[in-house]
């Protein structure tokens, strides 16, 4: 069995928190709830866990799939530094962020599911995991070796060797029989 990639996990959980909590925070000040600047509250934090949390870390494998659109973020991600790559400072984060989030019904599910990312990623921390980028790799034009063939002259399909066309020289020799006979 392989070890379990907590932050992995925790990425996915908090991208989805993220969003919850930021469709409860617009349905709260639409719906003008009682309290409705805990909503207000709420969209801003949904829409800053979703962009910390849209860029997805290297996994230790190297078996990573980058989201779409993704480098734009993890440029903005990698500048915070130690901040971000840190994962007991993304687990006090979002455990920090998710408590006012509790005091309203429309962003409650939000604040649960961040409480959960954030306990999850406590875990990768515990583990020693942190946030590596993914970077897009350089594509090094290679030279062709000196040793390499030229293209083929002729397109296929190419008839075998011993029945091409000889030199026009031997007009006897030149003579091409097709082995296949031409039906009427």
């Amino acid at each position: 069995m392989g070890k379990i990639e907590w932050a992995m996990w925790a990425n996915e959980q908090a991208l989805a928190s993220g969003l919850i909590l930021l469709t409860g925070g617009i349905v709260g000040v639409a719906g003008q709830f009682r309290g409705w600047q805990f909503a207000a509250y709420a969209i801003a934090a949904g829409a800053f866990v979703c962009l910390l949390e849209y860029p997805r870390s290297k996994r230790t494998k190297g078996t990573s799939v980058e989201r779409t659109g993704q480098y734009c973020f993890t440029v903005c991600v990698k500048s915070f530094g130690p901040l971000t790559r840190n994962y007991y400072v993304r687990a006090f984060l979002h455990a920090a962020l998710s408590v006012p989030a509790g005091f309203l019904l429309a962003t409650v599910l939000g604040c649960v599911c961040l409480g959960i990312a954030s306990i999850i990623y406590l875990a990768a921390a515990i583990r020693g995991e942190h946030w590596e980028p993914i970077l897009p790799k350089k594509k090094i034009a290679r030279k062709p070796d000196d040793s390499m063939k030229n293209p083929p002259q002729n397109p296929p399909p190419r008839p075998p060797p011993e029945t091409r066309r000889k030199r026009v020289d031997d007009l006897e020799g030149a003579a091409y029989d097709n082995p296949i006979p031409v039906g009427e």
